[in-house]
C-alpha cells in the first residue's frame, strides 16, 4: 500500500456548491486539515461537506483573517469533499493522505 501526503484542494471558493476533491478509485482518502482564508476586507461565511454531510455550515471567517479546522475524517473511494462560500474571496486549503 502506497501512502502519499499531499494538497487535496488548493483555491478560491465559489459561491455555489461545488466539489473540490474526488477521492480516486481503488484509494482511501484521510482528510488531516483544512485551513479556510479571507481576504476581503468585510466577513465572509463558508460551507464544506464530507461525504454529502455537514462538517460546517454557514460558519463566518473575519476580515483577513483565517479559521483552520484540524481532524483526521477517512473518506472511502469515490466520495467527496464539496464547499462554497459567501464571496471569491474566499480560499480552501485541504491536506490529507491517499492510501492506494
Amino acid at each position: 500500500m502506497a501512502t502519499v501526503s499531499k494538497a487535496l484542494f488548493r483555491g478560491a471558493a465559489s459561491t455555489s456548491s461545488t466539489t473540490l476533491y474526488t477521492v480516486p478509485s481503488s484509494t482511501t482518502a484521510i482528510v488531516t486539515n483544512i485551513v479556510i482564508t479571507n481576504t476581503a476586507s468585510s466577513g465572509a461565511t463558508f460551507d464544506l461537506l464530507l461525504d454529502d454531510v455537514a462538517l460546517a455550515n454557514d460558519v463566518t471567517v473575519a476580515a483577513n483573517s483565517i479559521t483552520a479546522i484540524d481532524l483526521k475524517q477517512v473518506l472511502a473511494q469515490n466520495k467527496t469533499i464539496k464547499g462554497l462560500a459567501s464571496a471569491t474571496t474566499v480560499t480552501f486549503h485541504i491536506s490529507g493522505v491517499e492510501v492506494a
